[in-house]
């Protein structure tokens, strides 16, 4: 090559993408897009968030709810809770990497801090499936009080804390025994639930009020009511341990709270019955969907402005970007 030719970051990006098209590789494959769990259709929409177009949908068992990032980042896993199965996605493209069968009823996943456990809520079954998290294989079935819906670990992976929507309660779960430890009343129809980055409180929406219940966990008691708006439902930290969304869907808003101070700090308005949320990795952007207007919205987090509002399935539930904030 002569010393005169420059070839710049663009040109070469260029370059890449023309011979992935030549070897028949997609486009899409470069690119890092957003994941968007249809539960009313059991599909997913794989969103162009530079377009914000459609790209693609694709089919998976019923009623798919909720997602969970893999550890390691190589797979994204969406429940199919009617399906009674594990999608496996490629986080950033969408492609499936693989189907997990006989499942049952998983409606909530979340990885233990300590790389052991992989727990479901199953909310139809009253109970909590504890999985060995290496192969996915059954430990132990655990029942428990009825709708048993979000779930959060302590850092040190020895308790599992559940909402039990429809026990108005909350219940910790010894991880040693794997059985149910304690249970505690809450307010009504208990959804998300978080756990401070100091280990000390746990944050439950609570759905058929207008507030979040920060609990001692230690103690079991209710140190404070953070009122939010009507249907606190589910969280999203925004990553700097600091500052964490809640969903408030019978409101139509998205509140955020400082949990330093435990106060209400910044509101946006969330039209559809805002669900799930997800913040981009430079925290400029957020998005959530809205069950009731089968749209994906996304907003400037600095003004609240919204920027865009995405047309996906029925009843959208899960949403994912690889490119997201900080889970702290």
């Amino acid at each position: 090559m002569h010393g005169s030719v420059r070839f710049s970051l663009r040109n070469f990006l260029f370059l890449l993408m023309l011979l992935a098209g030549l070897c028949g590789v997609p486009r899409l494959a470069l690119a890092n897009m957003i994941i968007v769990l249809n539960s009313g259709d059991a599909t997913i929409n794989v969103i162009d968030p530079v377009t914000q177009k459609i790209v693609r949908s694709l089919a998976v068992g019923k009623e798919p709810h909720h997602l969970m990032e893999m550890p390691d980042g190589k797979s994204l896993i969406v429940g199919s809770s009617q399906g009674n199965s594990l999608t496996f996605l490629d986080p950033r493209t969408g492609d499936v990497q693989k189907t997990v069968r006989n499942i049952e009823d998983p409606y909530q996943l979340a990885f233990s801090p300590d790389g052991k456990w992989f727990a479901v809520t199953c909310l139809r079954l009253n109970r909590v499936d504890l999985y060995n998290a290496a192969d996915f294989k059954l430990v132990k079935r655990i029942a428990i009080g009825k709708l048993p819906s979000h779930l959060v670990y302590s850092a040190d992976s020895s308790t599992l804390f559940v909402t039990l929507q429809g026990s108005d309660q909350i219940a910790g779960i010894d991880l040693v025994s794997q059985s149910v430890k304690w249970t505690m009343p809450v307010g009504a129809l208990p959804a998300g639930i978080w756990m401070t980055p100091d280990d000390r409180y746990l944050m439950v929406g609570i759905m058929g009020s207008d507030y979040v219940e920060v609990i001692d966990w230690r103690t079991r008691k209710t140190v404070q009511k953070i009122v939010t708006g009507k249907g606190a439902h589910n969280f999203l930290p925004m990553g700097d341990s600091r500052r964490l969304l809640v969903s408030n869907r019978v409101a139509n808003t998205i509140s955020v709270i400082d949990m330093s101070t435990m106060k209400k700090v910044q509101e946006f308005t969330a039209l559809g019955g805002p669900d799930c949320m997800e913040v981009s990795a430079d925290g400029k952007t957020l998005m959530f969907t809205s069950r009731w207007m089968k749209r994906v919205s996304m907003v400037d987090i600095a003004s609240g402005r919204l920027l865009a509002q995405i047309a996906v399935g029925r009843s959208p539930h899960g949403i994912y970007f690889a490119e997201h904030a900080a889970r702290r």
